[in-house]
């Protein structure tokens, strides 16, 4: 499975964009990735920045820090030991990748290993047990796994700033692991925006950038009355990026880039 010609279906990566907090909402985006794992790592880690949000804090100089939904090294390493410690002798399974509103969960095939729980292990010692081990040592050398099974004790520090409520959360099932990483800006952005500023379309643009996370312009367009896109983009979304309330994530002219609400 570290081919690079490898074309099995074992390594198979599916990855889903929802609106709102459930399954049962729409989906926004999906993929599905299979191939080799270091492929599909990447491929999975790129779906993931490309519908995840971005925002800012103002730093004690005056300037603007980045702050990310999710810590790139929680996401790195929940993703990675997801496909570690997958169990592959689980025949016509895969790994889930949903993102929420609100969050990231990652489910795995396979029990979990331990002789306790997750909650009874104190932060920062969980032992590390692997169970592909040829996997988990080919990671190691492509430098795509931490080494000496402190994978856990990363995902936790990149959260330790936040709330109890924002923590990285394990759920064990029988056969599959649910490893559950919470957005930190979904509480927090709150934009203060004077009302006579905006018209019911440019409203209603940025709720759903609050609410749903980063958009592609013709479904934000979709959202209007708007049949112009030219207009659109001249009478709402230029009108609120000059006001810095919103940006465009990528090349201007790709219909790939996302619009994203600034904090």
């Amino acid at each position: 499975m570290f081919e690079d010609s490898y074309d099995g279906d074992d390594s198979l990566i599916c990855c889903r964009l929802w609106k709102g907090k459930q399954k049962t909402g729409t989906v926004l985006d999906h993929d599905r990735y299979k191939g080799s794992l270091a492929k599909i790592f990447q491929e999975s880690i790129s779906f993931i920045e490309r519908n995840t949000k971005t925002g800012w804090k103002k730093t004690s100089t005056g300037g603007r820090e980045e702050v990310r939904a999710y810590p790139k090294e929680a996401i790195r390493e929940a993703l990675v030991n997801a496909i570690a410690h997958r169990d592959y002798a689980i025949a016509g399974t895969q790994i889930d990748v949903d993102i929420y509103c609100d969050r990231i969960e990652i489910v795995s095939p396979g029990s979990w290993l331990l002789p306790k729980s997750y909650a009874e292990y104190p932060l920062g010692s969980i032992p590390s047990i692997r169970r592909n081990i040829i996997i988990a040592a080919c990671l190691d050398e492509a430098n795509l796994m931490e080494r000496g099974g402190t994978g856990f004790q990363t995902m936790i520090e990149s959260y330790k700033d936040c709330d109890e409520h924002l923590q990285p959360v394990v759920s064990i099932y029988p056969v599959f692991l649910n490893l559950r990483l919470y957005d930190r800006l979904y509480e927090e952005i709150e934009i203060e925006i004077d009302d006579d500023l905006l018209s019911d379309s440019k409203r209603m643009i940025v709720e759903i950038l609050k609410k749903e996370g980063p958009k592609l312009v013709k479904d934000l367009q979709a959202s209007t009355k708007y049949k112009s896109r030219s207009q659109f983009l001249a009478e709402v979304l230029k009108p609120l990026m000059e006001a810095d309330i919103i940006y465009r994530d990528g090349n201007p002219k790709s219909p790939t880039a996302l619009i994203k609400i600034k904090q």
